[in-house]
């Protein structure tokens, strides 16, 4: 049987794959409201990304219909919010990526013929406008649903905002990631500047401190108040079996970006920016993973499951990953911001 311990990391996949899916074409629309110049080298890239959008809505409705191994407070609680109806739960998730998907490629295929007119250059401008709003409203109901009440009766004033911010910045990483990693391939269509690394870094430097004070924003008011069913759900993570974790992604989202990001030198390397974009990945997964799973403590004589060491953590994000992968490789030719792979080709001709 599947513990939930278990079946979080599908959950954490999910979180992943869905500000992946809404981070690329957010920035764009951040890109164009601040009349960014680069922004017409990087958008092939960033709106490639919302290509995993069918993964992202497959991955929700798995977690919806097992929604007693997702929402554990299902079993157990009585006389909860209005917002802890599992109808309205359902309703309001599956509406909302709706809604995102719409608004996202209307984005897209506005701002493809933006420069056709003056009318559809305005229609394009209005929508844009509308993006970083939609990205912090639905962020903040994402944030609310999956990892902050599944703890009924927990809750912080910051925590959507250090949902959304965090996995923002994992989106940038990830952009600078694939595209360097390409570049190192041959498989761009054109050439990327390297001073849209140094931007992105620059982003990512920004981002880091800004959910380091989040990070610390929330436990300071928590450990202030000092009142137990606040403090217990993290001390359970700070000092429990979910501790070496905890300390893990501090390390790899805040010490190891913000040590090297902060010299000009890094931030014009493309190996370290690599390095430090991979360290931001795999530490935001390993947050998503630490404050669902560990919401739940297990008793004092058992040991929490740790994540990848069953066949079900393993197979569940094999199989997302190589999804996500073949979206995105989709994607990426759609968008002419790849060259065709040369053996294929050469084979077809």
């Amino acid at each position: 049987m599947i513990d939930f311990a278990s079946w979080s990391v599908l959950t954490a996949d999910f979180l992943i794959v869905l500000h992946l899916t809404i981070g690329g074409v957010t920035l764009c629309a951040l890109l164009h409201l601040a009349s960014a110049k680069w922004r017409y080298t990087i958008r092939p890239f960033a709106v490639s990304l919302f290509g995993l959008y069918p993964l992202a809505f497959a991955l929700l409705l798995v977690l919806l219909a097992f929604g007693r191994k997702t929402f554990p407070w299902r079993d157990g609680h009585e006389h909860l919010s209005a917002w802890y109806n599992y109808g309205f739960l359902v309703a309001r998730e599956i509406g909302g990526l709706a809604f995102v998907g719409w608004l996202y490629a209307r984005f897209i295929r506005l701002q493809r013929i933006s420069e056709a007119s003056q009318q559809h250059w305005e229609r394009f401008k209005s929508t844009a406008i509308a993006i970083p709003f939609t990205h912090v409203l639905y962020g903040t109901m994402v944030a609310w649903d999956f990892e902050m009440t599944l703890r009924p009766y927990w809750e912080s004033s910051v925590y959507g905002m250090y949902h959304f911010v965090s996995n923002f910045g994992m989106a940038l990483a990830f952009l600078v990631a694939m595209i360097l990693r390409l570049d190192h391939a041959g498989r761009l269509a054109s050439a990327v500047p390297e001073r849209i690394d140094n931007y992105i870094a620059q982003m990512l430097l920004a981002f880091t401190i800004l959910w380091t004070y989040l990070y610390f924003a929330q436990y300071l008011t928590i450990w202030y108040g000092n009142l137990p069913d606040e403090r217990n759900r993290i001390q359970a993570m700070i000092d429990g079996d979910y501790a070496p974790l905890w300390w893990t992604f501090l390390v790899l989202k805040f010490m190891f970006p913000f040590c090297s990001l902060v010299f000009t030198y890094v931030r014009h390397s493309p190996g370290a920016i690599f390095a430090v974009a991979c360290s931001i990945i795999v530490g935001t997964w390993i947050e998503r993973f630490t404050w669902i799973a560990g919401t739940y403590p297990v008793g004092p004589f058992e040991s929490a499951h740790q994540p990848m060491t069953g066949w079900f953590d393993v197979a569940a994000t094999v199989a997302v990953a190589v999804a996500g992968y073949l979206l995105l490789r989709r994607a990426l030719l759609r968008n002419e911001a790849i060259r065709p792979n040369v053996v294929a080709v050469e084979s077809a001709a």
